[in-house]
Parts: structure tokens; sequence; C-alpha cells
């Protein structure tokens, strides 16, 4: 039966991708077919693999039609964590695709990886009060190809 492992991210660096994303998401690097090439980083609570990280040589999209959302509960825990991500080398991008009013933050990880971290108290599938674990509209807007 064929399932949904784990989101990768190439890199170029990937002592300091290891080094970002352990940090920003709680997790940590395992032995788990580890080379100069790949890490698979699990839950730090050991639930399992979270994110596997890969040495690439492609060059990074302005637009990428595949990416990270990283949910946070309220505004304020959305301020906190995208000033927490900068400080661990994140760098918050100047986002040509915001709708009117955002849901979310993009930021890029040391690589220029982008990626979203998304207040779902503002999401526009949330009703006042209610947080979801999932979204029904994409980041960025429609799926007319025009999102982030």
């Amino acid at each position: 039966m064929l399932r949904l492992g784990f989101a990768v991210i190439g890199v170029v660096d990937l002592h300091r991708a290891i080094a970002f994303w352990t940090a920003a998401l709680d997790l940590v690097a395992a032995d788990e077919w580890g080379n100069d090439d790949w890490a698979t980083l699990h839950h730090a609570d050991g639930s399992g693999r979270a994110l596997g990280l890969q040495r690439s040589r492609s060059p990074v999209e302005k637009h990428p039609r595949v990416h990270l959302d990283l949910f946070v509960d309220s505004p304020a825990e959305q301020k906190t964590e995208v000033e927490r991500l900068i400080g661990l080398g994140a760098t918050k991008l100047d986002w040509d695709l915001y709708p009117a009013t955002p849901d979310f933050v993009v930021l890029s990880d040391p690589d220029d990886n982008a990626f979203c971290v998304v207040d779902l108290s503002q999401a526009p599938s949330q009703a006042p009060g209610q947080i979801q674990a999932e979204r029904t509209t994409p980041v960025g807007g429609p799926p007319d190809g025009q999102g982030n």
C-alpha cells in the first residue's frame, strides 16, 4: 500500500540545514540513511520521521510549487515564531504574492528555501475561535497557480 512518507528539502549546506531545522522544529538528526548527501530528521519525542534533507545542486525557485506550511494558533504566536526563526537564520522574504489580508508570513531557510508560518486563527476556513489542523484553501489563495 502506497503512503506518504515525509517532505524532503534540497539544500546546499547539509550541516547548516540540520542545525536550522532541528532547532526550528524541535527535531533530532537520526543515523538512519545518513551520509554526506542525506539526513533524516525525527521528532524529538520519538514519534517517528519528520523531514528529510538532501544535498542539491539545483537552483532555488522564486515561487516554489511545493513548500512547507508551519502552523501556529494566534497572531502573537506567529509573531513570536517568525522572530525566533529569523534568530535561527531564516530570512523574511519580500513576497510579491501576498493576498490583501494574509494569514501567513513567508520566510526562507538558510538555503533560501521558502516556507510559511501560518496563523490558523486567521485562515479563511476557520470559524471564530475554532482551530483546525488542516487548511481548505491553499496558502496564497485559490489553486490557480498564482499563489505562493
